[in-house]
């Protein structure tokens, strides 16, 4: 008996050596959303692939948008005895009850593109997303200084922003990041006039982006720069500016998200008003979050020391557009 206790404990000891490289890890990743939206599609595979690439084994739930049945997809999890659960909260307070039983089942928790609300962050080991301020900002700066090569550094640019809701998180901390990344370039060019219209909003879908865009483009014939906070509406965009008179040459635009649509009429048309579009990497994301989970699992809270871990995004332009163009991918991912 004694002989056989110790060969367990040999053994249970070797598995969670192994674990903690990663090999035979047990990830349980409870996903708000999959169905009809490549960006979370993409986040989940970019972090099946991470977990395929360290020997983890991640074991997925989608709760598709009902935060009641995530509660009840990460109480699955925990009697499957995962090691580590990924969240993508799908309501940042509302999950509130999975965060108290994963911290009484002692399972760490690591949240991806969506975090908690500050009351549960202290249960959180790590959120991983990208720094969509400083993101944003990149779009900014970088249709600024198109802007100039365009227009010249004096005269008025009157621009607009179009996000999903009035008030939603997403929309302010893009369009803060774009205007902050545009007013550092034209600060120092102080005969430019920027006239920044009331942002517009589009309910993050093409249709519903048609029209706000398309009212504010007739109003305005004068406008010279539009920026999308998410290419999910580009679509809509370019119909209302083309009703409106405005599509083509007079304009420049600026998008967030990094979709390969996005990137590939930049490459076919490099010219085109489309100049600038700031990507969000869901793939890398999901790498960030295996990454993170296998930290969690050896409580190694240096590889996140103030619970987040922002991951490095870009701008493309139609310059590196050719360079990020992948046709297989739906989305830009970072250069090795």
């Amino acid at each position: 008996m004694l002989g056989l206790a110790g060969c367990k404990g040999g053994a249970a000891a070797d598995d969670a050596g192994e674990k903690a490289s990663g090999k035979g890890l047990v990830i349980g990743w409870s996903q708000r959303g999959i169905s009809g939206s490549d960006w979370w599609k993409t986040l989940v595979e970019g972090g099946q692939a991470e977990a395929g690439k360290i020997g983890a084994r991640l074991e997925l739930l989608d709760a598709n948008g009902d935060t009641v049945r995530q509660n009840a997809d990460v109480q699955t999890l925990i009697t499957k005895g995962v090691d580590v659960v990924v969240m993508n909260p799908n309501d940042p307070l509302g999950v509130g009850p999975s965060v108290q039983a994963l911290k009484d089942a002692g399972i760490p928790v690591v949240t991806v593109n969506s975090s908690l609300d500050k009351s549960l962050v202290p249960d959180m080991f790590c959120y991983v997303a990208e720094d969509q301020v400083h993101t944003g900002s990149l779009a900014g700066e970088t249709a600024a200084q198109k802007a100039l090569e365009k227009y010249g550094d004096k005269g008025q640019i009157k621009l607009v922003g179009i996000g999903g809701f009035p008030g939603d998180v997403l929309s302010d901390l893009r369009f803060n990041g774009f205007m902050t990344g545009w007013n550092r370039v034209m600060e120092k060019h102080p005969g430019v006039t920027t006239v920044k219209l009331d942002t517009k909003y589009g309910e993050w879908k093409p249709d519903k982006a048609l029209a706000p865009i398309r009212d504010v483009a007739t109003a305005n014939p004068d406008l010279k720069v539009i920026y999308s906070m998410s290419d999910v509406m580009h679509g809509g965009i370019v119909q209302g500016l083309q009703q409106a008179g405005l599509w083509g040459d007079g304009i420049i635009m600026a998008s967030y998200d990094g979709g390969m649509g996005a990137i590939k009429e930049m490459v076919d048309d490099p010219k085109g008003p489309l100049q600038a579009d700031a990507s969000n990497q869901p793939w890398d994301q999901g790498v960030a979050a295996v990454r993170m989970a296998l930290a969690a699992f050896n409580g190694d809270q240096s590889q996140c020391p103030d619970k987040t871990n922002y991951i490095d995004t870009t701008v493309i332009t139609p310059a590196e557009a050719p360079e990020y163009y992948v046709p297989t991918d739906t989305y830009v991912r970072a250069k090795d």
